[in-house]
């Protein structure tokens, strides 16, 4: 990319999204009206700043876009930047939202009799295939993972494995599905990331950016 095209802010589909975009629009960052246009199938925006695009894609791709360059800065959960960890990444900023933690959790009848202490080998479902065996590696267990995408509870439940590695915020649905958390893995919240190669090459343009959003989020702490 060349200094002279816009800064490309990749940013999150969901829940993350939602809670970002007042920290956004504090930084100057609105975006053109077909952004929240239901019927849209736009994955590229104009914002209010010229020199400023939004592209929105799933929160798992948010860090390959930023790690490869095809995007400047994005907002990423550090669950994600944990899985994938890409050197390229850079995350100057811990924005407070989307906040939930990665944890293990089990079937309730089975958590009555366990104790996670003893764990030697496990199966488990999971997102995060690569966090959760530095975790259980760290304790010395070893850890089976099975890659799923979504539905994780449904896996101890259809008897695919016993426990589950997923994002946990109330717990409800854990609880609509008999299970129940037995082991934090990590505290997880929104980061702002940028890609280290273009914080070299523009930082006239990356640094301004971040320091308004750094205030942003401070304003919405106070």
């Amino acid at each position: 990319m060349i200094a002279s095209e816009p800064l490309v802010v990749a940013v999150p589909k969901g829940r993350i999204l939602g809670e970002a975009r007042p920290l956004l629009a504090a930084a100057g960052i609105k975006p053109e009206s077909a952004f929240d246009d239901p019927d849209s199938r736009a994955l590229s925006f104009a914002t209010a700043l010229p020199s400023v695009r939004l592209i929105r894609v799933r929160s798992f791709d948010v860090a390959t876009f930023v790690a490869f360059g095809a995007a400047h800065l994005g907002i990423a959960g550090n669950d994600v930047l944990m899985e994938f960890d890409y050197q390229e990444i850079y995350a100057p900023l811990d924005l407070r939202i989307g906040r939930c933690r990665l944890a293990v959790a089990e079937p309730k009848a089975l958590s009555e009799a366990d104790d996670p202490a003893q764990w030697s080998h496990i199966r488990i479902a999971t997102k995060y295939p690569q966090v959760t065996r530095r975790h259980f590696a760290r304790r010395g267990v070893q850890a089976e993972c099975i890659k799923l995408n979504g539905a994780l509870e449904l896996a101890p439940t259809l008897g695919l494995c016993r426990r589950i590695v997923d994002l946990v915020s109330t717990g409800a649905t854990l609880r609509a599905n008999g299970l129940v958390e037995v082991e934090r893995i990590a505290e997880v919240s929104a980061r702002l990331i940028v890609n280290r190669a273009a914080l070299k090459t523009r930082p006239r343009d990356i640094l301004p950016f971040v320091e308004r959003m750094r205030e942003a989020v401070d304003a919405n702490a106070a």
